[in-house]
């Protein structure tokens, strides 16, 4: 166990108040000596928490906030500064990894539909004794290892269409600099100290176990791997020192980790009491050396947190802890896996307290992937390859799927055949087939061209209000990160839209003439103005298709891209718009046996059709 060794340091500091940051980049510094008193402000930065809420509910404004999932961003109602963790880069890139970033950004996406400025963080966690050994498994050095998977997630990343804005490596030497600056600003708080520790350390997971939360044979949980004995000369972090701290966030800020269910695993952690942890390594030299003994690194949890902080900082920017504070944090939200938990609602939020820096506003900790019900692993042959994936069935296919089909923080599973069955259902038929027939219908009756504005031809229509009010519901279940529950939403205006056409039948009203020819008119106009709400609705989960739906409707890519949800408010269509040509804007999927039926047919048809041939004689 540990034994500590008495560091005698007078810490007296400045460090950064959590003050607003909207109207200054100098913010706020207070003095403190010795020991330091934590109020709620530390906590969180507004002043108060009011709630934030889609411009298409501001009439419910005035709304609580009990969950915490409505919290406004960073520095004021403008900005949203969102993370995903750093993906350590001992192998490539996963579905775990692809599944949390492409969350994150569709996130991302609807912060900035509401016009927030956004901050969108990701990248790779490079130091660490998994790192030296896979380099030199692949008969490469650290850097060079670190070089090509690095690279292999931002390759990834763009065939995902991820829109993060900061992409930080833990061995950017900017980086290197906030971590040492942060670890002296808690050495000189007195939460530091060298200590021996004796105990059952797992490889994998970089970190030592308590016994009594190891499987038989000492084997690590997660990884199922027995750890190993080991015993350092380390420097430790004085965690237990901030348990009382710690209560009273989770007290006072009871969504600050989400979902409910993961707030209570870390109130049980705490309560059973916090145990001083190793922040440094004797043993491993890829890593960040200690600034005060050069023989050790820096823990790599306690290096690569930092991260979030660290890709705060402009290029052109000196690489400074304060500078990099003041360009953003605290984060609005923290997107990670749940068997991260620990690290960053427990142990992140301590150093914190330590370093006297504001605290993230929450911690959303989302379940594991499975594939047809069973543990992906190399070991069983049932990996899920997200490039793979991406290639057969496209970017906005893979998203969808895992957004609509995982109900967002719990465990969730792939089948491909389910996953088929929904895009086919889904994107190429509800919503694909909508907008095809319609624009078809269009073109062969009004020349592609609208015959009234949206509004007018709406006036008094039921189905008008039924899709403003699934807008206004989309809208609040993005807002409390409800993925799966936003797609389902958006997915009803399709289903109504085919309903309302099919119950209209504008292909028979238009044979009919006269007035019956001008309902259909708007019967189109109608459906057409739905299909462009579903486009900017549904662009945080499926960029590209709905990208594809506003440009059949007549709009260029610069346009599309200059949407916010505000847009989503009836009325954008306008008389005398021209449509494009109709074509597909999603194909149907077909799985191996609709593939070997349709081949089979085709080669039966010609094999009808083919006239026997006439011989040179019968010639």
């Amino acid at each position: 166990m540990a034994c500590r060794v008495q560091h005698s340091i007078q810490s007296s500091f400045w460090f950064l108040s959590s003050a607003p940051l909207r109207n200054s980049l100098n913010p706020r510094r207070i003095f403190f000596k010795n020991r330091i008193s934590f109020g709620k402000e530390l906590f969180f930065s507004s002043s108060s928490r009011t709630a934030l809420y889609c411009t298409c509910s501001s009439s419910s404004s005035s709304g609580g906030d009990k969950d915490g999932f409505l919290a406004n961003g960073v520095g004021g109602d403008d900005s949203f500064v969102l993370t995903t963790p750093l993906y350590y880069v001992n192998a490539p890139p996963h579905m775990g990894s692809a599944y949390t970033t492409i969350a994150a950004d569709a996130i991302a996406r609807f912060q900035r539909l509401l016009e927030k400025k956004v901050i969108f963080i990701t990248g790779t966690d490079e130091h660490g004794e998994k790192i030296a050994t896979a380099a030199a498994a692949n008969g490469s050095s650290p850097n060079e290892h670190c070089d090509v998977v690095s690279q292999a997630y931002k390759s990834l990343w763009k065939d995902l269409d991820i829109s993060y804005d900061k992409f930080i490596r833990t061995t950017d030497p900017k980086h290197e600099a906030v971590v040492k600056e942060f670890y002296s600003r808690v050495l000189a708080n007195g939460d530091i100290y060298r200590a021996d520790y004796e105990g059952l350390y797992c490889v994998n997971c970089e970190e030592y176990k308590d016994e009594k939360d190891l499987l038989d044979d000492n084997c690590c949980p997660t990884h199922l791997k027995p750890c190993v004995k080991r015993k350092e000369d380390n420097y430790f972090f004085a965690l237990s020192k901030y348990q009382q701290q710690l209560e009273e966030v989770l007290k006072q800020n009871p969504g600050f980790v989400q979902p409910s269910y993961r707030l209570n695993e870390v109130q049980g952690w705490i309560k059973n009491g916090l145990k001083d942890f190793s922040i440094s390594r004797a043993s491993v030299d890829w890593g960040i050396a200690v600034p005060n003994d050069s023989k050790q690194t820096i823990y790599v949890w306690f290096d690569a947190l930092l991260g979030y902080v660290s890709a705060l900082l402009e290029d052109s920017e000196l690489a400074s802890l304060d500078t990099a504070i003041s360009s953003g944090w605290p984060a609005s939200l923290h997107l990670i896996g749940k068997d991260i938990l620990r690290f960053h609602a427990v142990y992140w939020p301590a150093m914190l307290m330590s370093a006297g820096i504001g605290l993230p506003k929450m911690v959303f900790g989302h379940g594991f992937l499975t594939k047809d019900g069973m543990k992906m692993g190399k070991s069983l042959g049932n990996t899920l390859e997200p490039t793979d994936l991406v290639q057969r069935f496209g970017s906005d296919a893979v998203r969808y799927f895992f957004l609509r089909e995982v109900e967002f923080g719990n465990d969730g599973d792939y089948s491909e055949e389910r996953f088929i069955r929904m895009i086919n259902a889904n994107l190429a038929n509800t919503i694909g087939n909508l907008l095809n027939r319609t624009l078809g219908l269009l073109k062969k009756n009004c020349q592609s061209t609208l015959a009234v504005d949206s509004d007018i031809a709406a006036e008094g229509n039921e189905f008008k209000a039924a899709v403003e009010k699934l807008v206004e519901k989309a809208c609040v279940h993005y807002q409390k990160l409800e993925l799966s529950a936003a797609c389902e939403t958006v997915l009803e205006i399709g289903n109504a839209g085919n309903l309302y056409i099919d119950g209209q039948a504008p292909w028979t009203l238009f044979k009919q003439g006269g007035t019956a020819f001008e309902t259909a008119a708007k019967d189109l106009v109608i459906v057409l103005e739905a299909m462009r709400i579903i486009s900017i609705a549904l662009s945080p989960i499926t960029p590209r298709l709905s990208l594809k739906i506003y440009s059949q409707l007549g709009y260029t890519e610069e346009q599309f891209n200059a949407v916010s949800w505000s847009d989503t408010k009836w009325g954008g269509l306008k008389a005398g718009q021209v449509m494009a040509q109709a074509a597909p804007i999603f194909a149907r999927i077909e799985d191996g046996t609709e593939a070997e039926t349709k081949s089979a047919t085709t080669k039966k048809v010609k094999k009808e059709k083919t006239p026997k041939s006439k011989s040179p004689v019968e010639a």
